[in-house]
């Protein structure tokens, strides 16, 4: 079985291709489509990696964040992909402990590079 990726986004377009990547490339990939159900999912699974959205129903990928590195206490590299690349939400995602940002559209090949990255540090 592959490494484990949760991948958070409500843009289930996207998320489609992105899932049909990443399992092509081995990976075992847990797709949520809001932060209620990656909060329920961090709760009982430990994945590898977690990418997510910054824009999401009843929980944001920002607060997704925090709750991951301070509620939790987990050090699993986040990845956040998101439209709203403006500098104050690029600046809040890396202070509060994202490893990486990628402004959509986002290359599904591009991403797999910086998971591979993030995974294999």
């Amino acid at each position: 079985m592959g490494k484990k990726v949760l991948l958070a986004d409500d843009d289930q377009l996207l998320a489609s291709l992105i899932n049909f990547r990443l399992k092509k490339g081995g990976y075992d990939v847990h797709y949520s489509a809001n932060g209620k159900e990656v909060k329920d999912y961090l709760k009982n699974e430990m994945p590898d990696i977690i990418i997510s959205d910054i824009m999401m129903p009843y929980f944001s990928g920002i607060e997704l964040i925090d709750f991951v590195r301070n509620d939790l206490k987990l050090k699993t590299p986040i990845i956040i992909i998101s439209s709203a690349g403006n500098e104050q939400n690029v600046l809040t995602a890396f202070e509060l402990g994202a490893n990486d940002f990628i402004t959509k559209p986002v290359s599904p090949t591009e991403l797999l590079v910086r998971i591979a990255k993030e995974i294999n540090k």
